[in-house]
């Protein structure tokens, strides 16, 4: 459970830093709607891959593979 804590939070934190970067950019008045929508679905994907980087990470600990770079 020790090698989970680290990517989760680093995990949340960085989706707390995008939803912050995504309503900073919404809530400009003035903004015009395609880059307000661009910038919406390119948050929107780094939150997705981070959460499925994250998922496969804990697969990874579970299964007790871990990282390959001792055997080079």
């Amino acid at each position: 459970m020790k090698k989970l804590i680290a990517p989760i939070i680093v995990t949340v934190l960085i989706c707390l830093w995008l939803l912050f970067y995504l309503a900073a950019v919404a809530f400009v008045p003035g903004m015009p709607w395609g880059f307000r929508l661009i910038v919406g679905l390119i948050s929107l994907g780094l939150g997705g891959v981070a959460v499925w980087n994250l998922c496969e990470r804990i697969k990874e600990v579970r299964s007790g593979e871990e990282d390959d770079l001792d055997n080079y």
